[in-house]
């Protein structure tokens, strides 16, 4: 019902990654997909693959979700736990990295000085997540900033310091969070070593690899985290809504309930007090932890479901002598370099990279993703100076907001954001684009900056000047 067409198989391993790659996604000829890191992007026989489902589940609603959908849910999640080298019953379907972020911070048990860590660059609703912690529970919570270009030493160095820190005034250093691949900045962090340090220093580890599943070869036995989450929606090409959680065994018993809380919940119960059963089939021999999360209410799971399709075509792709995986990472690795260089070089501004940091002897590891960060030829102080805006942070927020909306009117949309002072593009690097369609878009840039020279970014409010 739900397999490939093996007749395209030959097709995609013989096509050329680049331009050509896109006839096998679903695009509208008039618009240029470069934004990757936001929303994936899902070959078409995937999306067939999902409507399959959709269809199967509308045809016989019962029988599928009842009896079906779980072997299918357990399918999905044997093939991530495959990928990211994980225990399978330490993984479980999830809707988004965000939501796994937020079922081990609300389980978590908090008592008065626990504190909790995190880096200024961590995706914003985390941020939102630990402030809500911080003010629903007893735990509080320490904004570690970081202003990039930055050695992975120092990095390492900022947290070290701020456990340290900590302990001595008598405060308990609970929960480090920290990103595989940050959003924005589109760069790795160190994240192995982090975790290494938190094992060290007897901190929990929080590792969000939402941009981790199909961005990086990740292999959880070696890295040994307590807490891992990655979207699948994004780089692994599946549809969305769609993510894994990680939990270590051994910290499987803190995490009780799933968000929302649903049939799965196994309550403490009182003496005399009975505990109300599941509509749904349970199985037996799942633990606490899976059973938690094999239902969490009526959501459509037909994305959870196409993971195993998702793998398949993504092992028949060929690349430089590589297959698979192995060949997606690294194109996009080497395209995100080479248009980062090239669009600096367009511009006559800079790649975000530490390789010219003191301890990094030259090797710039912000930059080992699929990802690259060019400054834009835009001033931005200048700007707010020129149009009477004595808020420079502000003025660089609107610009971004100004230009995604703008990017549309080219056939496009391009990340920027704000970032130490400067407008930045965030480069996303995928099977589908080639430098030639970076260099466009680069041009497209070139001219919205040209534009907010001009007081476009401010609509009505220029005719007051």
């Amino acid at each position: 019902m739900t397999d490939l067409k093996k007749e395209d198989e030959d097709a995609v391993a013989s096509t050329p990654f680049g331009r050509e790659m896109r006839k096998f996604f679903p695009f509208a000829d008039d618009y240029m997909h470069l934004n990757h890191a936001s929303w994936g992007a899902l070959p078409t026989a995937i999306l067939n693959v999902q409507r399959q489902f959709q269809d199967a589940t509308e045809r016989r609603l019962d029988p599928f979700i009842r009896y079906e959908l779980p072997t299918h849910i357990v399918a999905a999640r044997r093939a991530l736990a495959a990928l990211l080298h994980a225990p399978l019953n330490s993984t479980v379907m999830i809707q988004n990295a965000t939501t796994g972020f937020s079922v081990v911070l609300r389980n978590l048990p908090w008592s008065a000085g626990d504190t909790i860590f995190y880096f200024s660059t961590i995706y914003g609703g985390c941020e939102k997540s630990i402030q809500f912690t911080a003010e629903t529970t007893p735990a509080t919570a320490q904004r570690i900033p970081l202003a990039y270009p930055l050695s992975d030493a120092a990095l390492l160095a900022q947290l070290h310091s701020a456990i340290t820190a900590t302990r001595a005034q008598g405060l308990r250093p609970r929960l480090a969070v920290f990103d595989t691949v940050s959003s924005m900045p589109g760069v790795r962090m160190p994240f192995e070593a982090l975790t290494a340090l938190c094992r060290a220093e007897g901190v929990l580890s929080f590792v969000d690899g939402a941009h981790g599943a199909g961005h990086l070869p990740l292999n959880l036995a070696r890295l040994d985290p307590d807490f891992f989450v990655s979207n699948a929606h994004k780089w692994l090409m599946v549809p969305r809504p769609c993510a894994v959680l990680y939990v270590r065994e051994a910290l499987q018993p803190l995490i009780r309930s799933s968000v929302p809380t649903s049939h799965g919940f196994r309550p403490s119960v009182r003496p005399g007090e009975k505990v109300r059963g599941s509509p749904m089939p349970v199985d037996e021999t799942e633990t606490a932890f899976v059973a938690n999360f094999a239902f969490v209410g009526t959501l459509d799971t037909s994305p959870y479901i196409c993971v195993p399709a998702a793998v398949e075509w993504r092992a028949r792709l060929r690349w430089e002598g590589k297959t698979g995986e192995e060949a997606v990472v690294a194109y996009g690795m080497w395209l995100a370099r080479a248009v980062g260089r090239r669009v600096a070089e367009m511009w006559g501004t800079e790649v975000l990279s530490n390789g010219g940091c003191e301890g990094q002897e030259g090797r710039d590891t912000l930059g080992e993703c699929c990802m690259s960060n060019v400054r834009l030829p835009l001033d931005v102080a200048s700007i707010a100076e020129k149009w009477n805006r004595g808020d420079v942070d502000s003025t660089g927020a609107k610009l971004v907001i100004w230009m995604g909306k703008t990017g549309l009117e080219y056939g496009t949309f391009v990340q920027t954001y704000y970032y130490v002072g400067a407008l930045w593009w965030r480069i996303s690097a995928q099977i589908y684009l080639e430098l030639k369609d970076f260099e466009w878009g680069a041009n497209v840039i070139e001219k919205m900056c040209d534009r907010a020279e001009k007081g476009e970014w401010m609509g009505k409010e220029r005719s007051k000047l």
